[in-house]
């Protein structure tokens, strides 16, 4: 905004002055609490938010269902277009939830700060993991999973290090992520950064789920001294999720299996450049219409999707050396 561009995100509350006005106790709009209005900021594609969590979700990994918009607002002079926006569900909102685990009532997390790296069980604190569907509820769960993680059965009886792992969170799941997510290059999460995931104590298993948040930084080789290589070269003890992960033979194998599996299914070279193409065909108006002021793409939106296409053909290739 300070630079003079318009085009912000923001996230509309439905219940927001709910306490001001009890009429509105409750209110949803077509049963969504909140909604999420990303501006696809430092994307020229306009394409990472969404596709990214297409894929993550067609490979088994939950994430927002997402959709296109364009956007006009009326601040008093009639409506203005301001732009080409991707919405996105709230991870932590009934909607999400019910839909891809059939219930909203476990523990939601949000991490955010240096606690969340997980390497230290004393961080366990609402302040590093405030819990958005159960306010004021002990982090019990979250204990339990970084106890698991950093005890000293790792080395010492490394099955029983596993199966306790495992008790806590879906391993498995996690592994797709980490699969999906390197393949992808999306550097502003975990091993990185301690923000942009949720974990989800889904009430069926009892165990933590990964669900990715904030994918404008996807499908790039990244900023922040770049992605982090498939064998996870240079991530210290400092990310145990990952470093203890690829130190152990039986996920370093799983870890494998589903970076194959990924690049010969979900992210495959023609089926991206298909998913590419008929995203241009479906934007291309909207996103000519944007004003200076009220746009992030200054022209280059079909040179910044014809990079995507040369990105998705260069992982496939550096995905299946990896993993021969």
């Amino acid at each position: 905004y300070s630079q003079g561009n318009k085009k912000l995100p923001f996230r509309i509350e439905m219940n927001h002055f709910e306490n001001e006005n009890p009429n509105i106790n409750g209110q949803t709009f077509y049963g969504f609490t909140q909604l999420s209005l990303s501006s696809n900021f430092k994307d020229d594609s306009q394409l990472h938010e969404k596709i990214a969590a297409d894929v993550f979700r067609e490979f088994g990994v939950p994430a927002p269902r997402t959709a296109f918009y364009r956007i006009y607002i009326d601040y008093g002079d009639g409506p203005i277009y301001f732009g080409l926006y991707t919405m996105l569900e709230v991870a932590f909102d009934t909607p999400m939830l019910n839909a891809q685990f059939g219930s909203s009532y476990g523990n939601c997390y949000k991490p955010d700060g240096t606690g969340c790296q997980f390497n230290d069980i004393n961080a366990i604190t609402s302040t590093y993991f405030p819990n958005k569907t159960n306010e004021g509820a002990d982090l019990s769960d979250i204990s339990s999973f970084v106890s698991a993680l950093l005890s000293t059965n790792r080395t010492v009886n490394p099955s029983l290090w596993r199966t306790n792992l495992e008790s806590t969170i879906d391993m498995n799941q996690y592994l797709k992520w980490l699969a999906a997510n390197t393949t992808m290059k999306n550097w502003d999460t975990y091993g990185k950064m301690t923000h942009n995931f949720y974990l989800y104590n889904n009430p069926s298993s009892n165990k933590l789920i990964w669900i990715p948040w904030d994918n404008n930084e996807a499908f790039q080789s990244g900023k922040m001294g770049g992605a982090l290589p498939f064998d996870m070269s240079g991530v210290g003890t400092n990310w145990p999720l990952i470093s203890y992960i690829i130190a152990d033979a039986d996920y370093l194998k799983r870890y494998k299996t589903y970076i194959k599996s990924f690049v010969e299914t979900t992210y495959t070279t023609s089926r991206m450049t298909s998913i590419f193409d008929s995203n241009v065909s479906l934007l291309q108006s909207s996103v000519n219409a944007e004003r200076t002021g009220f746009s992030y793409v200054n022209g280059q939106f079909n040179s910044a999707v014809s990079t995507l296409k040369t990105h998705n053909s260069s992982r496939v290739s550096a995905a299946n050396l990896f993993v021969q």
